[in-house]
């Protein structure tokens, strides 16, 4: 195995690429709401935390699926909610809006 020299400027640039990796990095996970060419990612929320949320019975649940007022997905025996349905929900519903 050949021996390698690492130079001062070796260093040097290494930590530059270094410092850029990680700002790259963190500025990947602060920034909030879709990238360029990419779509929001959604929140799924089970049954029982739609349940929770609204402070609603599972049946009242059930008929707000049956009547098409809160759009679900069943996987493999489980519903899942999308949370900008249950927030559109709130908006269409509200009162007394300015």
């Amino acid at each position: 195995m050949a021996a390698q020299i690492v130079t001062v400027e070796d260093l040097e640039q290494f930590k530059s690429d270094l410092i850029f990796e990680f700002k790259t990095i963190i500025e990947n996970q602060l920034n909030i709401g879709p990238q360029k060419n990419e779509e929001p990612k959604k929140n799924w929320l089970k049954s029982h935390q739609v349940q929770r949320l609204l402070s609603i019975s599972p049946g009242t649940l059930q008929t707000l699926r049956l009547n098409g007022t809160l759009p679900f997905t069943k996987i493999g025996g489980v519903l899942f909610y999308d949370e900008a349905d249950i927030n559109r929900l709130f908006e269409d519903n509200m009162r007394n809006k300015f």
